[in-house]
């Protein structure tokens, strides 16, 4: 499965999504893992949870991201849900692209049992038909 939290820059979506996974902590039996463009909010975050800063990893493209989301996954058969704080950026999205890496991250929930949680910086109204219906959160 994967969720929105979705709103323009400066809009609250991170304390939205700390929130959640702070939450959602109690609640799950398997690992949590939260990926940001920094270390920032690590001492936000439930030391359960572990906090992968994505730069270090000098992910340059969408294709690298996908494969380095794939990467976790396959080194955590224990993961169930991931957190994408600032997806653009991090997943190094251009405006067109992003609904194509949604549709991946989607396939790869499904086929391994793991779920998203993304916060995008747009508007819900500009955002693609098949992603509206993902929205937790509009800002």
């Amino acid at each position: 499965m994967v969720q929105l939290i979705v709103g323009n820059k400066g809009k609250g979506k991170t304390k939205h999504l700390l929130d959640k996974v702070n939450n959602e902590i109690k609640n799950v039996s398997g690992n949590i893992v939260y990926l940001d463009k920094s270390t920032k909010h690590m001492y936000e975050l439930n030391n359960k949870v572990r906090l992968i800063n994505v730069p270090d990893y000098m992910v340059t493209n969408s294709d690298e991201f996908l494969g380095f989301i794939c990467g976790i996954i396959s080194q955590d058969h224990d993961l169930q849900q991931m957190y994408l704080d600032s997806f653009l950026r991090i997943a190094c999205l251009e405006e067109q692209d992003y609904s194509a890496a949604i549709h991946k991250l989607e396939e790869i929930s499904e086929k391994f049992k793991v779920d998203f949680v993304i916060s995008i910086s747009k508007d819900e109204a500009e955002l693609p038909e098949f992603c509206k219906s993902k929205v937790i959160v509009s800002l």
